[in-house]
């Protein structure tokens, strides 16, 4: 986790610490025992090649979950996520495996955000960010908005 990021020290514009991710075949595998979601067209390459999308997909709610590691990591220890919401905008294909514990070269994700806008409501110090996950192409997948309540620096 990043060092505590405090409300003084964000402006409107800034930067989200961004976060690289991977996904496997067998990640997806491992998602869809996690989150009971075993639609076919996240590991069964025929069934995804009946629908006409080519090959299994990475679930929209594990690039959810990255948007979320996003920003609790963005937050640190004393900051909070009060609010997250994502629009999946495009199809991410998982890398295959090369052995049991190694991915083959591929598609590389990164999680980006930024703050939109920062006030003060009540006793919370606020900071909404638009959010996403970009392909190795720069293309946006998932996109989406988050409401972020920080620290204030002790006085």
């Amino acid at each position: 986790m990043a060092e505590q990021i405090y409300y003084e020290d964000v402006e409107v514009g800034c930067e989200i610490t961004p976060l690289k991710k991977v996904a496997t075949t067998r990640m997806l595998v491992q998602w869809a025992g996690a989150s009971g979601d075993f639609n076919p067209l996240h590991y069964e390459e025929d069934f995804a090649k009946n629908l006409g999308v080519g090959r299994p997909i990475v679930h929209g709610a594990l690039k959810r979950a990255w948007l979320v590691n996003l920003m609790t990591n963005w937050v640190g220890e004393e900051g909070r996520l009060k609010r997250l919401s994502c629009r999946y905008r495009g199809m991410d294909y998982p890398r295959k495996m090369k052995n049991f514990d190694e991915p083959q070269d591929g598609e590389t994700w990164w999680c980006k955000g930024k703050v939109t806008r920062k006030y003060i409501e009540g006793d919370e110090f606020l900071a909404d960010c638009e959010i996403w996950v970009e392909n190795g192409k720069g293309d946006k997948t998932t996109q989406g908005t988050a409401l972020a309540v920080l620290p204030s620096k002790p006085k």
